[in-house]
């Protein structure tokens, strides 16, 4: 999970930085972080579509101009063919449904994630495509 906070502050998000890490085989497989896609803009206060329109968090998803973390790790593995079926996700914040569906099918089998994310249709999707969902906990030293 280390890793995947250093990958989110990578972010040029104005609202919340989120990281993610592919793992398989105790190999990092891709990175991603949130923000626009490549040759955008960066993100501030003055472009951001959800903070000019006072969008709550985790609704209108499509009103953003960043992709999600999940979604650019998945880019990731599909520019550089590398194969995510079967793999682990680690992410700062647990995946909104949009997310959830885009790892479901690119065949990631297990999601850790640390903070969560309120989303009733994401917990839906996970249960019932069998995808396992583990809340991060620090090993007590």
């Amino acid at each position: 999970m280390k890793i995947a906070d250093d990958v989110a502050t990578r972010t040029t998000c104005v609202r919340r930085g989120v990281g993610a890490v592919v793992v398989k085989d105790k190999r990092i497989l891709t990175t991603g972080y949130n923000g626009p896609p490549a040759g955008i803009s960066h993100c501030t206060h003055e472009t951001c579509v959800r903070e000019r329109l006072k969008v709550p968090s985790g609704e209108r998803h499509e009103l953003c101009r960043g992709l999600h973390a999940e979604q650019n790790a998945i880019i990731q593995a599909a520019l550089h063919g590398v194969s995510i079926n079967g793999a682990t996700i680690y992410v700062t914040h647990q995946p909104c449904s949009i997310c959830t569906k885009m790892l479901i099918n690119s065949g990631i089998r297990t999601i850790v994630f640390r903070e969560a994310y309120a989303d009733a249709l994401a917990a839906e999707m996970i249960d019932e495509a069998g995808v396992e969902l583990i809340r991060y906990s620090p090993r007590s030293s």
